[in-house]
């Protein structure tokens, strides 16, 4: 053979040996399906506490070389659309997708369902699309729980045909005109008078604080005697508007939702009534059964569907969970029991006297 034919059958020999070696590396790695978990926002403390870190780790123990693609949209829909997009763009088997905007939203179920991947709609409701499967609380229960306890606390106060002021949550949150409904259920038929009503865009602190800001300049500090408030982030800002007209909040009851850390210590010290507690760990790994069965091609386990949720498009498979009303009266029997917070987060620092005084050890 040739000098010329040595080198040929070298550099065919040697390309052959790299490409076989490639291909070993990649059958060798084993990479499983990849999921992708779209969350709206991290204003709200739970998505980036609980929702998210819970998620992956019920996937990562059910499938340890599955993927997870994290993307946050910062309440933006178009920036959620984006992402669900580049989630279908790099191979995604499954959508998690808790949308900011449900409208908006359609448009990536429908990309996902073009390209038969399968979307679980998670915590707010996925409207007139054709989803896989739906998780969440039971919401208009929710705005029920919190008008409920607020109206038993004013009764209690001798306040039960008093004025209230009411800071919705976001209007283009499926979830929010729900809990609203659930809230006006109750308050409609009550005896109180709604004096102010917001929708709080965003469910920003920031807008909360000018709403209330604003109610009490139009009806002063006396002008109401409670704060139906549609989540703990909304509740913050409404407190500290009223700390900042000089308004004791522990005279004002204030309902809230989420369970957030700050709020279990604001009821404990008394600025903030109630909180709704959600227990968002066995939702978050929920999901994740759910979505680790579809991504390997199999069926939704039966123990994750107990009812049908209608969402304008189909009757959707739903695991709806039970959200509980929590007080100063029950932190013990609910955050602490279910280790959503432990004693030492809640009762750090200058918070350890209101633990001590009720009874949260």
């Amino acid at each position: 053979m040739s000098r010329k034919g040595v080198l040929v059958t070298l550099a065919v020999g040697a390309i052959s040996l790299i490409a076989s070696g490639c291909a070993g590396t990649s059958s060798a790695s084993g990479v499983g399906p990849k999921i992708a978990l779209l969350l709206p926002e991290s204003k709200t403390a739970r998505y980036e506490s609980h929702d998210r870190p819970d998620f992956e780790a019920r996937v990562k123990a059910l499938c340890p070389k599955c993927q997870i693609i994290y993307l946050n949209a910062n309440q933006d829909p178009a920036q959620q659309q984006a992402q669900g997009e580049s989630a279908l763009a790099q191979g995604a088997k499954v959508l998690v997708l808790d949308p900011v905007d449900a409208a908006s939203a359609a448009v990536i179920v429908k990309q996902a369902n073009q390209q038969h991947v399968p979307v679980i709609s998670y915590d707010r409701l996925l409207t007139n699309s054709d989803i896989a499967w739906y998780v969440s609380f039971d919401n208009f229960r929710v705005g029920q729980l919190q008008a409920q306890a607020l109206v038993a606390k004013l009764r209690s106060e001798s306040k039960g045909h008093g004025s209230i002021v009411m800071i919705n949550g976001s209007p283009t949150d499926s979830n929010a005109h729900v809990f609203k409904a659930g809230a006006h259920s109750v308050f409609d038929h009550s005896g109180l008078k709604i004096a102010k009503e917001y929708d709080t865009p965003d469910w920003s602190p920031d807008e909360a604080q000018n709403e209330m800001t604003q109610a009490i300049t139009a009806l002063g500090a006396g002008g109401f005697d409670g704060v139906y408030a549609a989540n703990d982030g909304t509740a913050d800002g409404a407190i500290a508007a009223m700390k900042g007209q000089g308004i004791n909040p522990a005279t004002k009851p204030t309902t809230g939702q989420d369970a957030e850390l700050a709020a279990i210590q604001r009821i404990l010290t008394g600025e903030q009534y109630m909180t709704v507690y959600k227990a968002v760990t066995p939702e978050a790994r929920d999901a994740a059964d759910v979505a680790v069965a579809l991504a390997q091609g199999k069926p939704i386990p039966a123990g994750l569907i107990n009812q049908h949720v209608a969402n304008g498009k189909k009757s959707v498979p739903s695991k709806i969970l039970t959200p509980v009303a929590v007080t100063k009266a029950n932190v013990e029997s609910t955050i602490v029991k279910d280790h959503f917070w432990t004693v030492s987060q809640i009762c750090a620092g200058p918070y350890a006297p209101a633990c001590k005084a009720a009874g949260v050890h």
